[in-house]
């Protein structure tokens, strides 16, 4: 048996997630009061250890399932964050993940139970260790692939209109769009389809309802927005 390993050090391995909801027309980060040392009560996103038999995928998946009780959630590493002081409590090598969830589906109970709270992505506080760090560069990972594949319709309800898309994309990029080139760019996706139902909590009129269909994309997954 070798004994090459013996001669080198043994660190935790962390996972982080940066947890996107999107709300009332902007964007949201799911963050944690810390109730434990280090940085106890300042501003954290929701991180674990990977365990024994455990690929950093599926720890990833496990940290988002116990603070909101959702699976099948759409997850994406953006990198390893492993500055030698980066955790004052231990040498902790951290594997960041973002996760775009539906602001209305997350177990309500579980965020308490962790003292987690939803905070506008522009009005951010000052988060512990390297996580403001992790959210710049989700965010920015998240705005490269949103131009390419549909991704943000995982913030979305199964039902929405275009207003709701547009400013989805909008809070997504950070800047405005021209509502008739949108329009015209959404109208030539074949994946976007509207239905017969109409929205009525914006106007006595009402706005058609529409819904993303996944099958069409797979046929032909062509995205540019």
């Amino acid at each position: 048996m070798t004994t090459y390993y013996n001669h080198n050090p043994k660190f935790y391995v962390g996972i982080d997630c940066i947890i996107f909801g999107f709300d009332k027309g902007e964007l949201n980060l799911l963050l944690l009061k810390r109730n434990f040392e280090p940085a106890m009560g300042q501003w954290s996103l929701m991180g674990g250890f990977i365990q024994e038999n455990e690929s950093a995928d599926d720890a990833a998946k496990r940290v988002l399932s116990e603070l909101t009780g959702l699976e099948n959630v759409y997850m994406d590493q953006i990198g390893a964050f492993g500055a030698v002081d980066r955790d004052p409590g231990e040498r902790v090598i951290s594997l960041a993940y973002y996760a775009l969830i539906n602001i209305n589906e997350y177990d309500r109970e579980l965020v308490q139970q962790h003292n987690a709270y939803w905070v506008n992505i522009n009005n951010l506080p000052d988060l512990i260790f390297d996580h403001n760090e992790m959210v710049e560069k989700a965010r920015a990972i998240m705005k490269q692939k949103a131009s390419r594949a549909p991704i943000g319709f995982n913030l979305l309800p199964e039902l929405f209109t275009l207003t709701q898309l547009q400013s989805l994309y909008e809070a997504i990029y950070g800047e405005p769009m021209d509502k008739r080139n949108f329009r015209k760019r959404i109208a030539e996706m074949g994946f976007i389809e509207k239905t017969d139902k109409i929205d009525k909590t914006g106007s006595r009129r009402g706005a058609s309802l529409y819904k993303f269909n996944d099958k069409a994309y797979q046929k032909d997954p062509k995205f540019k927005l």
